[in-house]
C-alpha cells in the first residue's frame, strides 16, 4: 500500500469536496430530537440527511448502493452498502451520526453554531467534528483504496440521526436493517476524542450516561417571600439536600452505587497516556480565573474522566432570570442532571438505585420526582486482535509519524455497547478528531482539518489490512 498516493488522494478530496460540503452541513440547524421535538415539521433533519445522501451518491466509490431509510416517526438513517473488492474479506460496519447538539452560548465574536468559519486550519461550527465528517471520511477512505486497486471487504455505512439524544431510534433501525448489515467483524467509529493532534488515538472504553430531571414542588403557586419565608420550605434548599444524597457537596464523590472496580489494564494505558500528554488534559479547558482541577495527579484525572462516575447539572428551571427575579418564594425547582457512569456499570441498575435514593422520604414531605430519560450503558472494548493493533500502529506511523495511543473516553456512544452485545468478538476502531479545545457540545466547536485528513488515511490503512488479515 503506497501511503503517499493514499495521502494525496485523501487531501485532494478533503480540499475539493469534503470541506465545502461540510460548510453547507454546518449551516443546517438539525438539532437532535431531544432538543427539537418538532424536528420532523421543521425539516432540518431531512435537509441534512439529503445533503449527505447526495454527496455519497456522487462519491467515486464503485459497487455502492446509497439509501435514506426511514421508519415512521423516527429520524432517518443513511445506509451505504459497498461490495467487497477482496475475496472472503468479511464485513466492516462504519458508523457515524449527523444530528447535532443545540447552539449553547459563549461563541467568540465572528463565530456561531450555524455559520461555518474556516480559520487557522480549523472549521468552526456545530456538528462538523461531532461528527458530520464521519460519512465523508469513511467513503473517502474506501475511494482511496479503490483508486489504488487495493482490496477491501464488504463495507456498510450506517449514519444515524439520534445519537445526541441517546440513540433511542437506533435499535429499531438495527433490527429493520439486520439482513442488510450482516455480521460485521470490524466496526469503525469516527465519533471519539483524540488526546492530541499528533497521532492516532483509539478509544478503549466509553462511559455510560444517566440523564434525568429532578423536580421539587412545595406550593402550587409562588408567594411573597416575606409572607411565606420561615413557614414554607425552599424548594431549592430541598433540592440541594436531595443532591447531597448522591454527591458529596465538598468532594464531589458520588454514591457508591455508581462505582465499579477499575481494570489494571486501563490504569496502565492511562499511565502511558499521561507520559505523552503531560498537562494537556488540564490545559485543554478555558479555566476561569485561578480555578483548579479536582486533583493534581494527571493519571488520577484521566481515570476519573474515563472509569469513575461524574455528575453535572446541565439545566435549571423554575427560577426566573436574575433581571426578572422578584421577592417571591418560588413554588418549585427542577434541574436536569446527567450522570456519567463507569463503562461496565449497567445503566438500568444505576438508574433504579439513583431514582430510589432521590425520591425516598422527601424532606417536609415535598413533592419530589426524578424523571428518567434514556439510560445508556457504557462500553469496554474487547481485547485487540494482533492484526488490528499492528494495523493501527502502521497507520499512525505512516500518516502521523508517531505511534498510536489508547485511552478511555469520558463520553458516551450508545451504538458501541449495542454492537458489542449483538456481535460478540467483533473488533473496534473507535477514533475521532475531538482533540484539545475542539469543544464539542459547547461554544466554538471546531474540526481540526489536518487531523481529519490523517484519520481518513488511517482508516484506509486499517480497511486494507482487514482485507488480508490472517
Amino acid at each position: 500500500m503506497t501511503s503517499s498516493n493514499i495521502d494525496r488522494f485523501v487531501r485532494e478530496q478533503w480540499d475539493d469536496s469534503i470541506i465545502p460540503t461540510l460548510c453547507e452541513y454546518v449551516r443546517i440547524p438539525n438539532k437532535s430530537p431531544a432538543f427539537d421535538p418538532d424536528w420532523e415539521a421543521h425539516g432540518h433533519m431531512h435537509r441534512a440527511v439529503e445533503l449527505l445522501r447526495q454527496w455519497a451518491s456522487e462519491a467515486a466509490v464503485t459497487g455502492m448502493q446509497v439509501e435514506v431509510f426511514s421508519l415512521p416517526g423516527r429520524t432517518p438513517v443513511l445506509i451505504c452498502e459497498i461490495d467487497a473488492t477482496a475475496p472472503d474479506a468479511g464485513t466492516v460496519l462504519l458508523y457515524g451520526h449527523y444530528d447535532k447538539q443545540p447552539e449553547f452560548t459563549g461563541w467568540e465574536p465572528g463565530l456561531s453554531p450555524w455559520e461555518p468559519v474556516l480559520r487557522d486550519g480549523k472549521l468552526y461550527g456545530r456538528g462538523g467534528a461531532d461528527d458530520g465528517y464521519a460519512l465523508f471520511g469513511s467513503l473517502t477512505a474506501i475511494a482511496a483504496l479503490q483508486a489504488e486497486g487495493i482490496g477491501h471487504g464488504r463495507c456498510v455505512l450506517l449514519i444515524e440521526g439520534c445519537e445526541e439524544s441517546g440513540s433511542f431510534d437506533l435499535p429499531f433501525y438495527v433490527e429493520a436493517l439486520q439482513a442488510r448489515i450482516g455480521k460485521p467483524d470490524l466496526v469503525v467509529c469516527l465519533d471519539a476524542e483524540c488526546g492530541n493532534y499528533d497521532q492516532l488515538w483509539t478509544t478503549t472504553s466509553l462511559r455510560g450516561m444517566l440523564p434525568g430531571t429532578l423536580s421539587v414542588e412545595v406550593l402550587t403557586e409562588g408567594q411573597h417571600s416575606g409572607a411565606a419565608g420561615g413557614i414554607v420550605p425552599s424548594s431549592f434548599r430541598i433540592l440541594r439536600n436531595l443532591l447531597s444524597r448522591v454527591e458529596d457537596p465538598v468532594s464531589g464523590q458520588l454514591h457508591q452505587a455508581l462505582h465499579v472496580d477499575i481494570p489494571q489494564s486501563a490504569e496502565r494505558q492511562l499511565q502511558a497516556v499521561a507520559q505523552v500528554l503531560g498537562n494537556i488534559p488540564v490545559d485543554r479547558f478555558p479555566w476561569a480565573g485561578s480555578t483548579q482541577p479536582e486533583q493534581d495527579d494527571i493519571v488520577a484525572l484521566l481515570l476519573a474522566n474515563s472509569w469513575q462516575p461524574s455528575l453535572e447539572t446541565v439545566g435549571i428551571s423554575g427560577a426566573p432570570d436574575i433581571r426578572d427575579a422578584g421577592n417571591t418564594l418560588r413554588p418549585n425547582t427542577s434541574v436536569k442532571l446527567v450522570f456519567r457512569l463507569p463503562p461496565t456499570l449497567e445503566a438500568d441498575i444505576a438508574a433504579s438505585a439513583i431514582k430510589g435514593i432521590l425520591e425516598q422520604d422527601p424532606p417536609y414531605n415535598a413533592v419530589v420526582n426524578f424523571e428518567l430519560e434514556t439510560p445508556q450503558t457504557g462500553w469496554s472494548a474487547p481485547e485487540i486482535s494482533p492484526w488490528l493493533e499492528a494495523s493501527m500502529q502502521r497507520a499512525s506511523q505512516a500518516y502521523f509519524g508517531k505511534p498510536a495511543m489508547y485511552m478511555g473516553m469520558g463520553g458516551t456512544i450508545p451504538f458501541m455497547k449495542m454492537l458489542g452485545d449483538a456481535y460478540p468478538g467483533v473488533q473496534f476502531l473507535v477514533t475521532g478528531v475531538l482533540g484539545p479545545k475542539s469543544n464539542a457540545h459547547g461554544p466554538n466547536e471546531f474540526l481540526e482539518i489536518e487531523t481529519g485528513k490523517r484519520i481518513t488515511s488511517c482508516v484506509a490503512q486499517v480497511l486494507a489490512d482487514h482485507a488480508v488479515r490472517k
